[in-house]
């Protein structure tokens, strides 16, 4: 038997989106969480040093893993011990190895809906059952302790991602302890997505080890530090899983890129050039969040981190994938269709990502703004 798994329908966006450009025209990329600057100076130029004097094999930095371990203490005041990380190609291997380390076949994992498409789709290729709980704008599109109390039976698992994607919403500290203890009480393993941890405005992220010390965190240096393409990203898993996390990273990726691992030890030094692409992002949230509703789109929780706004555009359509090809094809913003992230509700939402300079989102508000007052409304909508 195969797993058959939906498509990620921002990819078709984006090609669209890269194929007129290619024809000349000024494309506005908003369509992929991605920050469209790049590894900060100082990393790049380490990486530069390491091309001219070495060659690189396969190798896991232990510095880094201490350097990781260290920012836990630093930021969190928790202790993790590096034996316990285990560096990966990036979140989405970690992903993998997080789920293939708590559960097996036909297990049942709860995760949000909306929640990121990668979630629904590994846990299928993995032959286990999504549990998607619907979480509407009275949730704040967020998991709850009361719901995952309610479930019967309690699943196996549950993935928890605080900032979400798509909307950017955190499970408020004293919620995000009511679910650890949910779990515990229901014997629900707990894997965290914590990759958007850094970027929020004002609310407080914390993380899941200080809480729940058999928690599995998966992180990345893709969006705080601005990596993504280093493709470099790490596991937090409790002391007895560690040996088996490491046999599965050795096994099904063998190790991570060399050259992205010393940048990134440098980047933990980037401060200000990092907090920089936070206030920029709290900038285009801000014009977004007073743009949006004039436009019509609702159902909005304000972001609390992250670089995202999901909104409601039924009004206008109940196909968000062709909407969204159709706005890239007029004005040349490319978006994301909410079917990706919902295929209940989905079809009638959009997400915006902002991790773009304000120039871009200042501009792509001057090309929608009258696209979005010619749609013609949905009488039955």
């Amino acid at each position: 038997m195969v797993a058959v798994l939906d498509p990620f329908h921002a990819i078709a966006v984006s090609a669209r989106a890269h194929a007129l450009a290619a024809q000349g025209r000024a494309i506005i990329h908003m369509e992929f969480g991605q920050p469209s600057t790049g590894a900060p100076a100082p990393a790049i130029a380490a990486a530069h040093r390491v091309l001219d004097n070495g060659a690189m094999g396969y190798w896991e930095s232990p510095a880094l893993k201490e350097r990781i371990a260290r920012h836990y203490l630093e930021t969190a005041g928790v202790t993790v011990d590096p034996a316990c990380i285990t560096l990966t190609c990036g979140a989405s291997p970690a992903l993998v190895m997080a789920l293939s380390l708590r559960f097996g076949p036909g297990d049942r994992v709860a995760i949000a809906r909306p929640g990121y498409v990668a979630y629904r789709n590994n846990l299928r290729a993995l032959f286990m059952e999504p549990v998607e709980l619907p979480c509407g704008p009275a949730e704040r599109y967020q998991l709850s302790a009361a719901a995952l109390a309610a479930l019967d039976p309690a699943p196996a698992g549950v993935i928890l991602a605080s900032p979400a994607n798509p909307t950017g919403t955190v499970i408020p500290p004293d919620e995000l302890a009511a679910i650890v203890e949910v779990c515990r009480a229901r014997g629900i393993h707990l894997i965290a997505d914590e990759i958007y941890h850094g970027i929020t405005f004002g609310a407080e992220a914390r993380t899941v080890l200080g809480m729940d010390p058999q928690a599995i965190v998966v992180n990345s240096f893709s969006k705080y530090f601005s990596m993504p393409g280093w493709r470099l990203g790490w596991l937090v898993v409790p002391p007895e899983l560690a040996e088996q996390a490491r046999a599965r990273m050795g096994n099904l990726f063998l190790t991570p890129p060399v050259l992205a691992q010393h940048a990134a030890l440098v980047a933990f030094d980037c401060t200000d050039e990092l907090e920089s692409h936070v206030a920029t992002y709290a900038r285009n949230r801000e014009l977004l969040l007073a743009e949006l509703p004039r436009w019509g789109l609702g159902g909005i929780a304000p972001p609390d981190g992250a670089f995202y706004i999901y909104a409601d555009i039924g009004h206008l359509t109940d196909d968000s994938l062709a909407f969204c090809l159709k706005m890239v094809e007029e004005t040349g913003v490319a978006s994301a269709p909410g079917v990706d992230f919902d295929p209940v509700e989905g079809h009638r939402f959009i997400r915006f990502s902002f991790a773009v300079s304000t120039a871009l989102i200042e501009e792509a508000i001057e090309r929608l703004r009258p696209w979005f007052a010619a749609q013609p409304r949905r009488s039955h909508a």
